[in-house]
This record gives structure tokens, sequence and C-alpha cells, in this order.
């Protein structure tokens, strides 16, 4: 009579725990996307009209190109990846970690130079122009020149203009764009250099100017299934990215559209 009670215990036990909800960690997080931090305004809020239209989830994660680059060699698990630049994919490209026949540049954006409101600049962006004089003590923010794209681009276009050996020292490193962002945004920086798109999304700065087109390469976007893709539904959030809804987003954000 013992053991029969408590093989009825031990079985009514596996009922409560198959009835039980199931942590969110065991829940169906979606398609994973890992994606530049310059793009999370615009993702997370195509995000919310996939969610809509399809009743599915998607999960971002944001970071630096190229932590999210050596987060999926490590094993991280990813369905998608969108970079910043060029340089990164290929890099994830020449280790067999995509699937290349789905790579595209899907996006275009333009670099500038900010400043908090309340510095008074009269800075135009052209060759030796004055920017390690108006930094003074203060610092330069941009992302960290030996990996993050944007620090690349700016030092890219500050050599090209022949100013970066005056303002190298003065730079203030950052780990992505959002962070170097806020670091002008708090006034730790008085200047900075970030994506056209970002400044737009922190009223805390204002642009100073544009950085010409030919001072640096294309700032540009690929976007591409991993290959350790394995969620169903990856393949068509990629293809969601090019619909009418989500090129919307994208330019009210700023970014161009490649066609």
């Amino acid at each position: 009579m013992i053991r029969m009670l408590s093989r009825l215990a031990a079985a009514a036990a596996l009922l409560i725990l198959a009835a039980a909800p199931q942590p969110a960690a065991a829940q169906d997080r979606g398609v994973v996307v890992f994606a530049a931090a310059s793009l999370q305004t615009a993702l997370n809020a195509i995000g919310a009209e996939w969610r809509k239209e399809t009743g599915k989830q998607v999960t971002f994660s944001y970071a630096a190109s190229s932590a999210l680059a050596r987060q999926i060699e490590q094993g991280a698990p990813a369905d998608l990846f969108a970079s910043a630049d060029l340089e990164w994919m290929n890099w994830m490209q020449q280790r067999n970690l995509i699937k290349v026949e789905t790579r595209s540049t899907l996006l275009a954006n333009s670099l500038v130079l900010i400043a908090a409101p309340d510095v008074q600049s009269s800075l135009t962006i052209a060759p030796n122009f004055p920017l390690a004089a108006a930094i003074g003590d203060s610092r330069l923010a941009t992302g960290d020149p030996r990996a993050v794209p944007v620090g690349r681009y700016a030092q890219a276009a500050l050599t090209h203009l022949g100013v970066w050996n005056d303002v190298q020292p003065k730079v203030a490193g950052a780990d992505n764009v959002r962070a170097a962002l806020a670091l002008v945004a708090r006034g730790e920086a008085r200047y900075g250099i970030v994506y056209a798109t970002d400044a737009r999304t922190e009223p805390r700065v204002k642009v100073v100017g544009t950085f010409p087109a030919g001072s640096h390469p294309p700032v540009e976007y690929p976007f591409a299934l991993t290959a350790s893709a394995r969620h169903a539904d990856a393949a068509a959030f990629l293809a969601y990215l090019r619909s009418p809804a989500a090129t919307r987003i994208f330019e009210a954000e700023g970014f161009t559209v490649r066609r």
C-alpha cells in the first residue's frame, strides 16, 4: 500500500510539473537578430510591426558589429546578423559564419560631427580644420577605432582631412556608437562622431556638420542569415526587412534604403 501511495504521489507531482508554466528561457524567443547598435531604434519599430502583422516574436541583441561577430564565432545563438560595415560581414563570411546566398547590403548612412547644445561651435568640416583646438581639454567621442565601425569611419575621415594625428590623443573610443552618443549628451565629451541616424535620436546633441562622402568608406549595412540559423521564420523576417512597412521605418529614421 505504501509503495502504491508513493507511486501515485510521484505521478501527481509529474502532472503538476507538466501543467506548470514553463520558464521564460524555455519559451520561443522567435527570430534572434544580432544587430549594430545604430539600428536599434529602427529595428525595434520594425519588430513591433512584424509582431502586429504576424503575431510572431523577434528578439534583438544590439552592440558594436565587432562584438556581435565575435560572439557569434564563439557560439552565441543568432539567426540573423546586421553589421554597420562591410568589413565585419566579410570577417564573418571568411569564417563560414553566414549563409552567403542570403547576404545583401540593405542600408546606407552618413557620418556626422556632433556637439552638446551648449557648445558654441563655428567649425566647418574641411581639410585641416581646427578640431583638436576646438576639443581643447575635453574629448572626442566615437567608437573604438581599433574595431568599432563608427570609429573606423571616423579615423578614415579625419585622416583624409589631415587632422587625425592632432585629434587622436583626445579620442574617447566607446564600445559602440550609442555609447559615444551618450558621452556627448551627458557633457563628458565636447564633440563626437556618430551616424546621422543616431544624432536624430538624442535631443541633447546637435549636428555641427556632415563629413564628405569621399572622406571615408561608404557607411553601409549588410544583412545575412547566420550559418547556424535554425528558426523557421528567420528567412521570412530577413525578407520582411525589405517590405514597404520596414522601408518606411528605415527612411523615417534617416537611413537610405538600397533598392
